[in-house]
């Protein structure tokens, strides 16, 4: 029988209402494993910007202590642990620097700034911020978002080591049935960098989750606006197994079969593009977006993407969102 938590526990790992009641309806977890995809899955594919930004909100600036009447008391006890490194290598002068960095920072992108900050001294602190402070704004969104998940990560951790300590009858966790996953990239301008755990070719991995929604999905967020973009046409393609493979600079006329097309909804998610299936055929992928019609005004009349799936990567889940603004858009691989 997994460990059954509440959406108060959840809550104490990342400030998300959605995230929390999303990973009651998700468990129990038998695994530390099994929570950990369950939450990436979550807070990648279904909470929404609205939902990332309370996440934002609920953390405390660094340096600074969470207030008393936050509504998670383990969240805010968590918050002083993680920035306990930073307090002890503070100065009053790299302190006050902090600070005023910190609200330039809030100024400019209209959100906390949001580090993994366990183990990291002040000057490390400051200096990623000084970095960071330097993206644009769709751009640090997405960086926040990523470390938020490396503290959800962190504090799934702490949530199972917290029952395993309440409840000594219970086999402890393998650190080796921890999974690692490689650091998402930073968003890469026009081009989805798609990136997998290496496993063995062919071979199902063990504890596969069965499929609640198809292998391949998207959604899109405006970030002139500030919200998902509704109405965008998108349409998934894959490459004929018998043609010989697309090439860079090659023009294609016949060679793409039509998977599935929908249009994007209110939360900028489009609907089903392909079937249920539970492993996926190897080859080369192509999504396209019909930003065009979206935003007559803008610089792109359409976006494709083209990606290519090994076989060793046909029971992942590929999630591809589109970051679009209109002079600039990005992508990346999602969980």
């Amino acid at each position: 029988m997994g460990s059954v938590f509440d959406e108060k526990d959840f809550l104490a790992c990342c400030g998300s209402t959605k995230f929390a009641k999303e990973m009651v309806v998700a468990g129990p977890f038998s695994t530390h494993q099994d929570a950990i995809h369950a939450a990436r899955n979550i807070w990648f594919n279904k909470v929404d910007v609205n939902g990332w930004l309370e996440a934002f909100a609920a953390h405390p600036q660094i340096g600074q202590t969470p207030s008393r009447d936050h509504k998670s008391p383990t969240f805010a006890q968590w918050s002083k642990g993680e920035q306990s490194t930073a307090l002890s290598t503070a100065t009053e002068l790299t302190l006050q620097e902090l600070l005023e960095w910190n609200a330039r920072y809030r100024e400019k992108f209209g959100f906390v700034f949001l580090i993994c900050a366990s183990g990291r001294s002040t000057p490390e602190i400051l200096a990623e911020l000084k970095i960071r402070y330097q993206n644009r704004p769709f751009i640090e969104f997405e960086i926040a978002a990523q470390e938020q998940m490396k503290i959800t990560e962190l504090r799934l951790s702490k949530l199972f080591l917290d029952k395993a300590d309440t409840a000594p009858a219970v086999k402890p966790l393998s650190t080796t049935n921890i999974a690692t996953k490689a650091e998402e990239d930073r968003v890469n301008i026009i081009g989805a960098h798609l990136t997998a755990a290496t496993r063995a070719a062919g071979a199902k991995p063990a504890h596969i989750p069965i499929r609640t929604r198809p292998p391949i999905t998207t959604h899109v967020l405006d970030t002139s606006r500030g919200c998902p973009a509704n109405g965008i046409e998108v349409r998934l393609e894959m490459w004929k197994d018998n043609q010989a493979r697309p090439q860079f600079g090659e023009t294609y006329i016949d060679g793409w079969i039509l998977l599935g097309s929908s249009a994007t909804d209110k939360d900028g998610r489009s609907g089903q593009l392909m079937n249920m299936v539970e492993a996926l055929v190897p080859g080369i992928y192509r999504i396209s977006f019909n930003t065009g019609k979206y935003n007559p005004d803008g610089f792109f009349p359409y976006v494709s993407i083209v990606f290519e799936i090994k076989e060793s990567q046909k029971w992942d889940h590929f999630h591809v969102p589109l970051l679009l603004s209109p002079f600039s858009l990005s992508t990346y691989r999602g969980s």
